[in-house]
């Protein structure tokens, strides 16, 4: 089931293996599930959220229909568990009654803004719910740990594309704090208790049924409207979008090759660890993102043909806890995983702007 691959990596075989997904049916949780569902001949997936109301539930219910419906045609047996991974109890439970194979850990409290004036949600999911899956993991040894982490540790860098050679010592947001932090915590462990971990440095995700407090989907909902939205810093953005089903296939990829364990000079382990980046390599200026958005928009009936876009934008400067320019650097993926996310753009906005129209109208 298990064997060395010519990366380096320990390959994993995930048919009839027990996974654990933390974070489902949140955007990226839901989307793996369904993928697992779909790929695996057999196993177990449990799901574990706690169906918060950071933006709305009745969205986490929709995925969640998907994913169960999805289960009724896979031989994979899923479980949806209601809970929070920061409940101690519950995750211990979970670990005793399932001895999980393999953990993704996508549970996290989101959102850049929202951390500067809501601080202790973060401390409780993103760190103390962080450790009590770390705990679970040396209490019950896990073949794989993979954990998201974000491209918002960078921070302030001038540097581009980020690498994960650089050094993200200079959050400029709580959120970011927490995410460099996870990444700490994943190293120690590994470390004393030899868990191979991987994190994952998301590139501002999108897509059908993603989450409404992103730009591209809040900014759709406004427009909608009639209302206006906002354009920071005055447009002068760019960011490495990566479409949802790019981010899915490069966990799913990294999920089968764990970090290999090995032995120091020292005799003691050397942590089987790793953090890569998932980003489409292609920072997109925000302005001409807006535009493609529009015209997708309009295609999809979203939107009038005669919609006044110019009058329902309005330029500002940078909101706190931003960063100008988001790019990644994804050649070590490439190299260990042979893949690199190649959807643009204009497939990438088509399809939420489809999926959007359904959803609502």
């Amino acid at each position: 089931m298990r064997n060395e691959a010519s990366n380096g990596k320990r390959r994993i075989e995930l048919n009839g293996r027990t996974i654990l997904v933390t974070g489902c049916p949140g955007f990226i949780g839901a989307n793996l599930v369904l993928r697992l569902l779909k790929e695996m001949g057999g196993g177990t997936v449990v799901s574990l959220d706690n169906m918060n109301d950071y933006y709305d539930p009745a969205l986490k219910a929709y995925r969640l229909g998907l994913v169960e419906r999805a289960a009724e045609q896979s031989p994979v047996k899923h479980v949806f568990v209601k809970g929070s991974i920061a409940d101690r109890a519950l995750v211990d439970a979970l670990f005793e009654e399932y001895r999980f194979d393999l953990v993704v850990n996508l549970a996290a409290q989101a959102g850049v803004r929202y951390s500067i004036d809501h601080p202790d949600v973060y401390i409780e999911s993103n760190i103390i719910g962080f450790y009590n899956l770390l705990e679970a993991c040396r209490r019950h040894p896990v073949e794989h740990l993979v954990y998201a982490s974000s491209s918002s540790v960078y921070g302030g860098n001038k540097k581009v594309p980020f690498s994960t050679e650089d050094k993200v010592d200079n959050p400029v947001s709580l959120y970011a704090a927490t995410k460099k932090s996870n990444e700490l915590l994943a190293h120690a462990y590994s470390k004393l208790y030899d868990i191979p971990s991987t994190g994952l440095r998301f590139f501002t995700v999108y897509g059908p049924a993603g989450r409404p407090d992103m730009f591209y989907y809040s900014a759709t909902q406004k427009l909608a409207a009639g209302k206006t939205i906002q354009i920071f810093n005055y447009g002068d953005m760019r960011r490495d979008f990566t479409y949802i089903d790019d981010i899915v296939e490069g966990v799913y990829r990294v999920m089968r090759g764990a970090p290999s364990r090995a032995t120091g000079a020292d005799g003691l382990p050397i942590p089987p660890y790793a953090v890569y980046n998932i980003g489409g390599g292609q920072p997109e200026n925000l302005l001409d993102y807006i535009r493609t958005l529009q015209e997708e928009l309009v295609r999809a009936g979203v939107l009038t043909e005669d919609y006044d876009f110019e009058g329902h934008r309005e330029l500002v400067g940078m909101q706190a806890g931003d960063v100008p320019v988001t790019y990644a650097d994804s050649a070590a993926l490439e190299r260990d995983y042979g893949f690199t996310p190649k959807i643009g753009i204009r497939e990438g906005l088509r399809a939420f702007a489809e999926w959007y129209a359904g959803y609502y109208k």
